[in-house]
C-alpha cells in the first residue's frame, strides 16, 4: 500500500519571477514493450528544492530522469518544468547522466567550450561561468589538463560544470557520485547545497543514502511506483522503529541468534564491523528481549546504545515489507581447505589473527611510472579468514597496489608473498587460487550472462561436473532467473557488479581481491554482497577490498588508509575512529547553508559539512573553539537550536586523516 507524506520543505531559497513549482509530474508511465518501467507516478518539486529519488536497481529512476530531461517521451502522463513540457524546457534543464559524456582526449576548457556551444552560451558568459564553476569545484588550475588524466572525482566535478555552464534553472543528477571518493563526494554535495541556496532546483538519484539525508525531501521508488515522499526526518519517524547499537566480542553468534528469533519486536539485524544494528518496534522492551535472548544462549550481555533509524533503515525495511529483499543462497562449496587456510574464527565468531597463516604479504612495496611514484613503501598483511580494507581517495594508489599484490603489475621495489608464493605470482596454480574483481567490469558486454559465466568457469578451472550448479548459484543470487540469455551489456551497472562478483568466486578462491565491488549498487544488494563476503571470510578466504562507501568499510576486520601512494593510518574500524584528534560536534541551526558558509570562512573548510538538517564540525580544541563558534554564529543572527558532541563516523575519520596528511 502506498504511503504518501506531502509536507513541503521549510527554509527553501526565496523564489524569483519563475513559478514556485519547478517540476510537476502527473500520472507518468513508461513502457518498453511489455515491460512497465514507470507505472503512474506523481510528484512535484518546488523552486530551489533539493529533491532525492531513491530506490533499488531497476526501480524506474533512470527512465524518469530521461523523461524529465526531455530526451525520452513518456508512454502516458504529463511532465511540466516551469509550466513547459519537459522537451521544450531543455535549454533551462541541466542533465548529468550516469554515463557522463566527457571527451577524454580534450582538455577541461575544451570540454566546457563544447558544452557551452551546444547550449548556445555566449563567449562572455562562458568566461564568467567557467571561472565561477571551476573555482567552486577546485578545478580552476587544471584548465589545460586532458580529461583522460583526471581522477574519477575530478571527472564528475567537470561533468557537473558542463551541466551548469548554461546556468540551468533545473539540474537533474542521476547517481552523480558513483565511484567518487568520500572527500570529493562531500565537496560535491557542498557545491549542490550552494546551488540550491542560490535558487537552483535539483533532482538527484543516489544509491548512497547518507547523501539522500542532505535533500530537502526524498521519494522512495520501487517497482516503477513512488510509495512514500517526505523529508528525511519524516520518513524516519514514519517508519515507527528504533535502532539499537550492540557491541560485543561475540558478533557472529549474536547476529545468528537475533536473526533467527521469532520475537516480533526485533525487525532487522545487520553487522557493521565491530557492532550490530538492531531495529526494534519498542526501544525498551526490545533491549530487554535482546539481553534475555543472549542470556538464554549463555552469551555475555552486550553494550547497547540507542539511536534513531537511518534513511537506509527506512529503505531496506520498506522494500522487505514489499517482499523485494533478495534471497540469500548458500554458496555450493566442494573444496577442502589446506592447513594454512582453515577457518580462523572461533565458535563465538571472533576473528583470531594468531590462528591463521598469512595469505597476502607486502613489505616496502613501491611502484614508479616514469618520474611519478604511485606507491611508496606500502606494507600489507592479510590472513586467511580476514577482511582487510584498502581505503583512499581517487588516485591514492589503491588499484596500483592491488594489481601488484595479485601479480598483474610488476613492483618497482619491495617484497611480495601471495598464498605462500614469493617467486612467480602469475603461475597457473596460483591463478586458480585467486579471485579478482576489478573496478572496471571484467565481463564481456557482447556475450550473454550465461556465456560470460561459462567462460569464467573455464578460465578458473571449475570442474565441468560442478559448473552447472555454480552458474545456477550466480544467476539465482543475482536475481536473474530466466534471464541468463540476456546480453550482458543490457544490464544496469548494479546488476553487472553482482554477476562480476559471482564470476570471480565460482572457483572457491583462497584469496579474493575486490576493487570497489559495490560501486553503484543499491543498499539491498550491498547487504547481500557483504553477507556473501562475510560468508567467504568465515570459510577461510582472505579478502582484500577497496570501497568509497565507508559505512560498508565498517565490515572490515582491519583497514589501512592510503594518501598519495603512502599508508597514513591502519587498524580496526573502532581503533581508527578512536584515534581521531579533537571532537566532532553536531549543530542544529535555523539557517543551515548560511551557517555552513560562515563557519567555512573561519575554520578549514573540510572541518564543516551539512548533514540533512544539521551541521558537523571537527574541532581540535573544543573547550576553546565552541565559544568562538557560538559567538560567530550569534553575531550573524544564526539561532543555535542544539549543539552536542557526537562520535566520529569512519567517513569523518577518513576525511580528517586525508586532509591532515595533505596539510
Amino acid at each position: 500500500m502506498k504511503q504518501q507524506i506531502t509536507t513541503f520543505p521549510a527554509n527553501l531559497p526565496p523564489s524569483s519571477s519563475l513559478p514556485t513549482t519547478a517540476i510537476e509530474v502527473r500520472g507518468l508511465h513508461k513502457h518498453y514493450g511489455n515491460l512497465a518501467a514507470v507505472r503512474g507516478i506523481d510528484f512535484s518539486v518546488q523552486k530551489g528544492e533539493m529533491f532525492g529519488l531513491i530506490g533499488p536497481d531497476g526501480a524506474g529512476k533512470t527512465s524518469t530522469f530521461h523523461i524529465l530531461g526531455g530526451v525520452m517521451e513518456a508512454t502516458a502522463g504529463e511532465v511540466q518544468i516551469f509550466n513547459q513540457p519537459a522537451r521544450d524546457a531543455r535549454l533551462i534543464t541541466g542533465y548529468l547522466t550516469q554515463q557522463f559524456s566527457l571527451y577524454l582526449d580534450l582538455s577541461i576548457d575544451q570540454n566546457l567550450r563544447y558544452a557551452a556551444g551546444l547550449r548556445q552560451v555566449a563567449d562572455d558568459l562562458l568566461r564568467e561561468r567557467r571561472n565561477k564553476y571551476l573555482k567552486l569545484m577546485n578545478l580552476e588550475r587544471f584548465g589545460d589538463r586532458l580529461v583522460g588524466q583526471l581522477s574519477g572525482g575530478m571527472k564528475q566535478k567537470l561533468a557537473l560544470c558542463c551541466a551548469l555552464v548554461s546556468q540551468p534553472e533545473v539540474l537533474l543528477l542521476d547517481e552523480p557520485t558513483t565511484g567518487v571518493d568520500p572527500v570529493s563526494r562531500r565537496e560535491f554535495w557542498d557545491v549542490l547545497g550552494e546551488l540550491s541556496a542560490e535558487g537552483m532546483t535539483i533532482v538527484v538519484a543516489t544509491p548512497y543514502l547518507d547523501e539522500a539525508e542532505r535533500c530537502h525531501r526524498v521519494a522512495l521508488m520501487y517497482s516503477g511506483q513512488i510509495h512514500e515522499i517526505g523529508t528525511p526526518k519524516e520518513l524516519r519517524a514514519n517508519l515507527g522503529l528504533h535502532r539499537l547499537e550492540l557491541r560485543t566480542a561475540n558478533l557472529q553468534a549474536t547476529e545468528e541468534i537475533l536473526s533467527q528469533t521469532d520475537q516480533t519486536n526485533i525487525v532487522d539485524v545487520q553487522t557493521f564491523g565491530d557492532r550490530l544494528d538492531v531495529l526494534v518496534e519498542d526501544i525498551n522492551s526490545g533491549e530487554i528481549q535482546v539481553r534475555e535472548l543472549l542470556q538464554q544462549h549463555q552469551l555475555p550481555s552486550p553494550s547497547i546504545e540507542h539511536g534513531e533509524p537511518t534513511l537506509e533503515n527506512v529503505f531496506v525495511t520498506r522494500l522487505r515489507q514489499q517482499g523485494s529483499a533478495p534471497q540469500f543462497y548458500p554458496f555450493p562449496r566442494f573444496r577442502k581447505r589446506g592447513a594454512g587456510e582453515q577457518r580462523s574464527r572461533g565458535a563465538d565468531g571472533v576473528f583470531n589473527t594468531q590462528d591463521s597463516a598469512l595469505a597476502i604479504y607486502a613489505h616496502n612495496l613501491s611502484r614508479v611510472f616514469g618520474k611519478f611514484q604511485a606507491v611508496k613503501d606500502v606494507n600489507v598483511e592479510v590472513r586467511y579468514g580476514e577482511i582487510f580494507g584498502l581505503l583512499g581517495a581517487n588516485g591514492a594508489g589503491k588499484t596500483t597496489t592491488i594489481k601488484m599484490l595479485c601479480g598483474l603489475l610488476a613492483a618497482s621495489g619491495g617484497e611480495i608473498s601471495l598464498g605462500g608464493e614469493t617467486g612467480n605470482l602469475r603461475s597457473a596454480d596460483l591463478r586458480r587460487r585467486i579471485g579478482y574483481m576489478s573496478q572496471k567490469f571484467t565481463l564481456y558486454d557482447d556475450l550473454t550472462i550465461l556465456q560470460n559465466l561459462e567462460f569464467y568457469s573455464g578460465v578458473y578451472g571449475v570442474p565441468r561436473k560442478l559448473r552447472r550448479e555454480k552458474i545456477d548459484w550466480v544467476i539465482a543470487t543475482c536475481g536473474l532467473e530466466g534471464q541468463a540469455n540476456m546480453i550482458t551489456g543490457q544490464l544496469p551497472g548494479g546488476w553487472k557488479q553482482r554477476v562480476a562478483f559471482g564470476a570471480c568466486v565460482m572457483h572457491e578462491p583462497d584469496i579474493l581481491f575486490l576493487d570497489e565491488p559495490t560501486s553503484g549498487v543499491d543498499p539491498l544488494a550491498r547487504r547481500q554482497f557483504w553477507k556473501l563476503i562475510n560468508d567467504f571470510a568465515r570459510n577461510g578466504t582472505a579478502i582484500l577490498v577497496t570501497t568509497h562507501y565507508l559505512e560498508e568499510a565498517e565490515q572490515c576486520n582491519r583497514m589501512s588508509f592510503m594518501v598519495a601512494g603512502e599508508t597514513v593510518a591502519e587498524g580496526s574500524p573502532s581503533s581508527v575512529k578512536a584515534s581521531q584528534p579533537g571532537q566532532l560536534i553536531e549543530i542544529i541551526v535555523n539557517q543551515n547553508q548560511v551557517a555552513s558558509k560562515i563557519l567555512k570562512q573561519n575554520f578549514e573548510s573540510w572541518r564543516v559539512s551539512i548533514f540533512a538538517d544539521s551541521l558537523h564540525i571537527v574541532l581540535d580544541h573544543p573547550e576553546q573553539e565552541i565559544n568562538q563558534l557560538t559567538q560567530l554564529l550569534e553575531a550573524n543572527q544564526i539561532t543555535i537550536n542544539s549543539l552536542r558532541p557526537i562520535p566520529f563516523s569512519l567517513e569523518d575519520a577518513f576525511i580528517g586523516i586525508v586532509q591532515r596528511s595533505q596539510g
